[in-house]
């Protein structure tokens, strides 16, 4: 705790991260998006010639689509909906007096049809569903989009807005397989390339409950979950800043993907945290990026 607060002072101190008064909520200078765009032109060379199809879809996504997909099931604790006024005139003039009076003003807000994105993944497979059939070869896909998951802390890796840069292939299992075993490696050679120490290790998501206990011990003992750790605030218990996903044929099944041939299609996914991988970037080569590796700044900016 003490070696994430320290961290998170140093930033706020230099300037590149700003306090908005809610742990986890903040706001990033020129400078740190600087670095978040450099590292994604880096993903964009690695990848950008499998031809992936790119998309970018809002931070918020269809209610319909968020309740069907079963998060509530396993992460309620991390879920985020967005809730409006829906009242007349008499009940705006209660919203006030609650307000003035230091009261709950929140109790008559209604859920709107739009939750918080948990993942940027999460929107795309109803999206491509309703397309039909995938064609032949399957499908890859390309997207970025800010995430919410409810889980203040005072550490700076772990923040409760955060930008997502993930590829999703969806087709036979051989090819999800293959698909995550090449960004396994190829995540490792880019972390290398900006100088940062990985270590790549079996995880699982954080299920809620009892009864997340034994999808935990399901997920580890069949690998479908791997993570790339660096260590930001702790060498020990280093972070995880990018992950790389099986699904077997679970989303194939709950959305109707399939593929060309009429079978039901497997997805997998590889995950970028890219605050995080900016705060590794920060935390292993200082806060003033004028003084870093002339060989890390190359591969970042070029020149």
């Amino acid at each position: 705790m003490d070696a994430q607060r320290s961290f998170l002072d140093r930033l706020f101190d230099s300037g590149l991260l700003i306090d908005t008064g809610v742990e986890g909520l903040y706001g990033r200078s020129g400078q740190f998006e600087d670095v978040i765009q450099a590292f994604e032109r880096l993903i964009d060379r690695t990848g950008g010639d499998d031809g992936a199809e790119a998309i970018r879809f809002p931070p918020g996504m269809n209610r319909a689509f968020f309740e069907k997909s079963g998060y509530m099931k396993s992460f309620p604790q991390l879920a985020g909906t967005v809730h409006s006024f829906c009242g007349c005139e008499l009940d705006h003039v209660n919203l006030i007096k609650c307000m003035d009076e230091g009261k709950d003003w929140t109790l008559e807000q209604k859920a709107t049809d739009i939750v918080l994105t948990p993942a940027a993944c999460y929107p795309l497979y109803p999206t491509v569903a309703r397309r039909g059939p995938l064609p032949q070869g399957g499908g890859l896909y390309d997207l970025q989009s800010y995430c919410f998951r409810h889980e203040p802390s005072v550490d700076p890796a772990r923040q409760q807005l955060f930008r997502m840069r993930e590829y999703v292939r969806m087709g036979t299992e051989a090819d999800v397989m293959a698909f995550r075993q090449l960004w396994i490696d190829r995540g490792t050679e880019m972390m290398k390339k900006v100088g940062l120490p990985v270590e790549i290790d079996v995880a699982n998501d954080p299920f809620f409950g009892r009864a997340g206990k034994m999808l935990v011990n399901n997920q580890r003992d069949q690998n479908l979950k791997f993570e790339l750790l660096i260590p930001i605030t702790s060498v020990e218990k280093p972070t995880a800043c990018m992950s790389f996903n099986y699904h077997q044929d679970q989303f194939g099944v709950k959305w109707g993907l399939s593929l060309d041939d009429g079978s039901v299609a497997h997805t997998a996914c590889v995950g970028f945290g890219l605050e995080r991988i900016a705060l590794a970037l920060f935390h292993h080569h200082g806060l003033d990026v004028e003084i870093w590796p002339e060989n890390i700044r190359k591969e970042l900016w070029g020149g």
